[in-house]
């Protein structure tokens, strides 16, 4: 119930970053990004002392079309990290890295913490979640790429 919640928040944020700029046509995408990871840290009952949230974000306007698939992919893979790479209490960090290079943006989000499995396998997992973040990369028309070293990191590259 409450990823379903999260889905819903972070579409309403995009709508609310579009009034507050009272810009239709684009969204200052970093803005939504501080606002929509301080929600889900809010909404998971992070304690910021433990989990740091590191972003580096290039200030980029994206249409609503673009913006409303790369906000929920940004919401799936925090709250993942969130809900499972920090096990017992475990210090760590979540980072995410937004930047627009030769008409591509490049969207990362990377934690520190216990990583996926060797067995993982992005094309069979059956997370619904993972699924989601999938579809709405194809969707972009955009390539996926995992990262292995001191945690996890999910590299997404589309037009821009």
């Amino acid at each position: 119930f409450r990823q379903s919640c999260n889905r819903i928040r972070a579409m309403a944020l995009v709508h609310d970053t579009l009034y507050k700029f009272k810009d239709f046509a684009k969204i200052n995408f970093a803005e939504y990004i501080e606002d929509l990871t301080s929600y889900l840290f809010s909404a998971y009952g992070v304690n910021v002392e433990n989990i740091h949230l590191k972003l580096e974000l290039e200030q980029v306007a994206l249409n609503l079309n673009t913006a409303i698939p790369c906000g929920l992919i940004i919401n799936e893979l925090v709250s993942n990290a969130l809900k499972y790479a920090f096990i017992e209490g475990k210090i760590g960090e979540i980072k995410i890295d937004f930047q627009s290079n030769k008409n591509r943006i490049i969207l990362s989000v990377s934690d520190n913490g216990i990583g996926l499995p060797e067995s993982f396998n992005l094309q069979k997992t059956e997370s619904l979640g993972l699924q989601i973040v999938q579809a709405l990369t194809n969707q972009l028309q955009g390539e996926i790429e995992i990262e292995r070293n001191n945690g996890t990191e999910f590299r997404i590259t589309f037009p821009e």
